[in-house]
């Protein structure tokens, strides 16, 4: 993930609310361990040593987000992929399959490059999110890098947590209730996106957001926003009345879906 996460709570009790945010930082400690290619010892790094026909058990979290990544590859028809990096070095992607009883992944093909950039940092927010509930801390917006913000039960007296699409002082801004907001673009790295059904480099859009009601869902949507065409898109929004797109325009940003958001004037 190699990025800041940020921490708000609505809760009458100062200290409690401390813990229970401190909690979550060492949570997202904890998935970083499992989930990042830049630790040399975590799950998706040793995935990758498989050779064709090996297995390996994985612990709970990242078989957990490897399982949401799979599904959001069907949902959005290829243009979401945890292994695109592998294009770089293979002619095709990898295939790998995942057992629930043993909790394992079994490389079919190639090499598991796997890199959860477009996905990990979402699943922690949900993690985290699940935990400041146990906390019974259900009030909280969580941020991991200001491209994914987390909301849960708005403050008293407020529709939602105001969030806008990018800077803190951005025009356009949405309310949030128990939804994620994601965004994917290439000013900060660049054209960095790559498509993972031809290998090439994503151009369809410059800045793309994507709304859901989970963060591994909207951060993985957002990617997929950058790589599908607008009637390819649209189809993938048909499947899920949950989901919403914001494409970057002259004028702002232009939604695309069938929900229905509260909007910050």
């Amino acid at each position: 993930m190699a990025t800041h996460f940020q921490v708000r709570i609505n809760c009458d009790e100062r200290t409690y609310g401390a813990q229970a945010a401190q909690a979550g930082f060492d949570l997202v400690d904890l998935l970083e361990a499992r989930l990042s290619r830049f630790r040399s010892n975590s799950d998706i790094t040793r995935i990758g040593d498989l050779a064709p026909g090996e297995k390996m058990r994985l612990s709970e979290p990242a078989f957990a987000c490897l399982q949401i990544a799979e599904r959001m590859e069907r949902a959005t028809h290829g243009a979401f992929c945890a292994t695109p990096a592998a294009l770089k070095s293979q002619v095709s992607l990898p295939k790998w399959d995942l057992a629930q009883d043993e909790q394992s992944i079994l490389c079919l093909s190639g090499q598991l490059q796997f890199d959860l950039g477009a996905i990990g940092k979402g699943f922690a927010l949900d993690r985290v999110a699940e935990l400041l509930n146990r906390w019974d801390c259900p009030s909280f917006l969580l941020n991991a890098g200001g491209s994914s913000v987390l909301a849960g039960d708005p403050p008293p007296e407020t529709p939602g947590w105001s969030c806008g699409f990018g800077e803190d002082n951005a025009s356009q801004r949405v309310l949030l209730t128990h939804a994620s907001l994601s965004g994917s673009g290439l000013a900060v790295q660049g054209p960095h996106i790559l498509d993972p059904r031809n290998g090439r480099t994503a151009s369809r859009q410059t800045r793309a957001w994507a709304l859901a009601d989970t963060a591994a869902e909207s951060d993985a949507l957002s990617t997929a926003c950058m790589v599908l065409s607008e009637p390819e898109l649209e189809e993938v929004l048909a499947q899920n009345d949950s989901w919403l797109a914001f494409l970057e325009t002259d004028d702002g940003y232009r939604p695309l879906g069938r929900r229905v958001l509260p909007v910050q004037s």
